[in-house]
């Protein structure tokens, strides 16, 4: 299936963030200098989305992610933790298991 974003829900999603942050549509047309408030409007009710620049400013003044405010059919990505091993030999286990691990699994 291919990724999607739903505007509805991200329309709603972000509201939600606004009104936890308690930061109102005025806010965010005079953090991003936008010409009208309706734009904010207009993504709140789900009629059209921000751009990507101002997602990123978005993400900035509500202090989430990118991915925080959007909502869509796309699986969450789960990035795999790093892991800091100094010992040769334990590294070099850890990598074997590591794979034996994803033969298993496939």
């Amino acid at each position: 299936m291919f990724p999607t974003i739903n505007l509805r829900e991200t329309g709603v999603n972000l509201h939600r963030i606004m009104d936890k942050r308690g930061i109102t549509p005025k806010d965010i047309k005079e953090f991003l200098n936008l010409g009208s408030i309706q734009s904010v409007y207009n993504w709140c009710n789900g009629l059209n989305m921000p751009t990507v620049d101002n997602l990123y400013a978005l993400s900035q003044l509500l202090q989430v992610s990118i991915d925080e405010i959007i909502c869509g059919n796309r699986k969450a990505i789960v990035p795999e933790p790093v892991v800091i091993i100094e010992n040769p030999r334990t590294r070099r286990l850890y990598a074997y298991c590591k794979q034996l691990n994803r033969v298993l699994a496939a």
